[in-house]
This record gives C-alpha cells, sequence and structure tokens, in this order.
C-alpha cells in the first residue's frame, strides 16, 4: 500500500524514503498500541513524545523551528502512513493544521516559543472551532475575547474540539468585535497550563474515532496576552481560517484513501481464508466484484490526492477543489467500508475485527471539516449557474 501514483510528479526519493521510515515507526510503536488506546478513549502521551524524538513531525516547518524545512508532501505521507495502519485515534491531522496556522501567521515570538515544542511532541495543539450553536458556520462564533488592559478576556465554549483532554495549546476562534460578522473573527492561542478560567469537560463518548481524545472546552474570563493573538491584527481571523482549510479539508481525503487501503486488504486476506458452502468465500464472482469496484474506486481517490498534493505543493489547491476531495473521498470512504464489512459477514458487526472500527470511524469524516452538504454548496458556487 502507498500514498502515491507512479506519475505523481510532486514524490522524490526523500518523500518515499519518509514513507518507509515513518512506515516501520508506527508499526512498532502504535500498532500494538490500537486497541488499548480505544479503549481508555485517549493515545498515550509518550507516544507523541517518541513521535517527536523519530523527527516525524516536523517535515514542514522550517529548521530555525526544529523542523527539517520540507513541503507539505511529508505530513501528506505521515497522514496516509497511519491511516493505512487502520488507525484515526492519533491527532497528528490537527497537530499539522496548528503548526501551520502558527507559521504561516505566528508572529517570530510565537514561532520560536511554540513552534518547537509541537514538532517535538512537548506540546499537543487543537483548535477550537465548533460551537454548540455553530457548527460549519464560522462567522456566527459567540465566544468572545475583549481587551483588558494589555491582555484579552476570553469567554465561551466550545464543543467537538479534537486532542481537546491533552492539548497544551489551543488556538480558538473568537469575536475580537461582536458588532462584525467574519470582519470580527480573531484567533488567540492559549497556553492551557495554569490558565484560570480554562476548563475542559468531559472526554466525549463517539460512535467512532474512539482512540482520538474530544471535549467540550470552557472559557470563563480567561486572560491571555495580546501577544498571543495570531496575526498582526484583529479580525483576521475568518481569512486565515479560509486559507488553511484547503490544507485541512485535503487532510480527510488523504485519511479517507488510507482507510480505503487497509479495509481492502483486510477484506481480502479475510475472503481468501474464510469458505462458505465448500469454497472461499472470495471464489464468488459476488465478491471478486464488490472488490473490484472497491479497488477502482481507491485508485480513482489516489489520483485524485496526489493531484491535490501537487497544487498543494506549488500553492495553486483552490477552495473548490479541496472541497471536492474532502466530499469525494469521504464519501468513497463510507461506502468502500460498507461493501468490505458485508464481506465479513457476522464478524463484520465484531469489534474484535478492524472492519467494525474502520466502519465507525469513517462517519464522522462526512462530518467534520465542514459537512458534505457544505461542500456541495462551495462546489456548486464555483459553477456558471
Amino acid at each position: 500500500m502507498t500514498l502515491f501514483t507512479p506519475t505523481a510528479d510532486w514524490v522524490t526519493e526523500e518523500h518515499k524514503m519518509f514513507a518507509d521510515m515513518s512506515g516501520r515507526f508506527l508499526d512498532d510503536e502504535l500498532v500494538p498500541n490500537i486497541d488499548t488506546w480505544n479503549s481508555n478513549g485517549v493515545v498515550d502521551r509518550t507516544f507523541w513524545n517518541k513521535v517527536g524524538e523519530a523527527g516525524l513531525m516536523g517535515g514542514t516547518i522550517a529548521e530555525e523551528y526544529g523542523g527539517v524545512g520540507g513541503g507539505m508532501g511529508f505530513d501528506s505521507v505521515l497522514m496516509y502512513e497511519q491511516a493505512s495502519r487502520g488507525d484515526s485515534g492519533w491527532g497528528y491531522g490537527i497537530q499539522s493544521i496548528v503548526m501551520h496556522y502558527i507559521a504561516g501567521y505566528g508572529s517570530e515570538e510565537q514561532k520560536q516559543k511554540w513552534l518547537p515544542k509541537l514538532v517535538s511532541g512537548e506540546m499537543v495543539g487543537a483548535i477550537a472551532m465548533t460551537e454548540p450553536g455553530t457548527g460549519s458556520d464560522l462567522q456566527s462564533v459567540r465566544t468572545t475575547a475583549e481587551k483588558d488592559g494589555n491582555h484579552y478576556k476570553i469567554n465561551g465554549s466550545k464543543i467537538f474540539i479534537t486532542n481537546g483532554q491533552t492539548a497544551d495549546l489551543i488556538i480558538v476562534v473568537a469575536k475580537t468585535d461582536k458588532n462584525e460578522g467574519a470582519k470580527g473573527v480573531s484567533l488567540i492561542g492559549i497556553e492551557t497550563e495554569g490558565t484560570e478560567g480554562f476548563r475542559r469537560g468531559r472526554n466525549l463518548k463517539k460512535l467512532g474515532m474512539k482512540a482520538n481524545d474530544t471535549a467540550e472546552l470552557f472559557f470563563e474570563d480567561v486572560k491571555v496576552p495580546m501577544t498571543n493573538l495570531i496575526g498582526q491584527d484583529e479580525g483576521q481571523g475568518f481569512y486565515q481560517l479560509m486559507r488553511q482549510l484547503p490544507w485541512e479539508r485535503l487532510t480527510i481525503g488523504i485519511m479517507a484513501l488510507g482507510a480505503i487501503d487497509f479495509a481492502i486488504a483486510e477484506t481480502v486476506k479475510y475472503t481468501q481464508e474464510r469458505k462458505a458452502f465448500g469454497q472461499r468465500v472470495m471464489d464468488f464472482q459476488n465478491t471478486r466484484f464488490k472488490l473490484a469496484e472497491c479497488k477502482t474506486k481507491a485508485e480513482l481517490l489516489r489520483s485524485f490526492v496526489n493531484d491535490c498534493i501537487a497544487r498543494l505543493e506549488q500553492g495553486t489547491l483552490d477552495a473548490t477543489t479541496a472541497s471536492m476531495v474532502k466530499y469525494w473521498g469521504s464519501e468513497v470512504q463510507n461506502e468502500i467500508m460498507h461493501e468490505c464489512l458485508q464481506l465479513f459477514g457476522g464478524y463484520g458487526f465484531m469489534m474484535e475485527y478492524p472492519i467494525a472500527r474502520l466502519y465507525a470511524d469513517a462517519r464522522v469524516q462526512m462530518i467534520y471539516g465542514g459537512t458534505n452538504e457544505v461542500m456541495k454548496e462551495l462546489i456548486a458556487r464555483s459553477l456558471d449557474v
């Protein structure tokens, strides 16, 4: 299994070596712990430290901030390698997004202070967008950040926050001007340790992605220095979010592809071993045809994902195309999980088989990062209608 297509011109020997290195690391340190982390509802912090020590999280971050200064392809590889091992619990996708917000818009002081710790795993990052009353509508957030001397005083709540239980650094989407819509939104970094007024709610119980800690967050007169504003001026948050959302949506497509590859491989292995009516399940024409359909859909998605990564590296990945890869990748992922689970029969419904977990984990891919209905609306706007 590989992320790369034979004709992908963004792929270098360094990417292939990184894929091999990260894959071997994940085989040793991630795969044996997947069941435990799903039972515990959280990935051990020691794993974050081990990934940092292995130098896997700094592929896209400049050397002066602890990274190696490569392109976005390195993060793409790492996310695929994780998903292709049947895991969606480790929240590196969010860690990557947080790093790119800081690298792209942060002050020099913020970069020096936060990026090395995020690269090393000393800090886990989260981004707090969603609120109980606002899902994909980021212009309508109610969390406020009011000036109080040389500090901001933050009040509000967030929900469904990935890495929410473990995050040391949270980028909060807040209104610095309640009278404005999109122009009143700003991003503010909050370090959680010892911060008065900050509180984490329960670790939310979810249909899938159980190892991925997801929390409610509460801010009651939380004071943070004004120097924690991401960007030079207030009111830039919505623009910053829109600029980074294509990467977030592409990560969903990448993770979908990895999960699909894992599911197909597991299903092929099972149907080759399982017998029914005196023959292997694989020997039934229906089985072979269903898997042929799944494999074809996977290769179509692989080509699209590689094209999007190439555009991302060139700086030309637009919002419409990113919406397409998020929508299409997550839809195909759910279709394939459905078909693969069916071929497992009753065993597919048992959590001891990874396909059951993959089926449950896939469902949210059509919701977060902007629902697929919102993706279709964004895509439709590009049409001449």
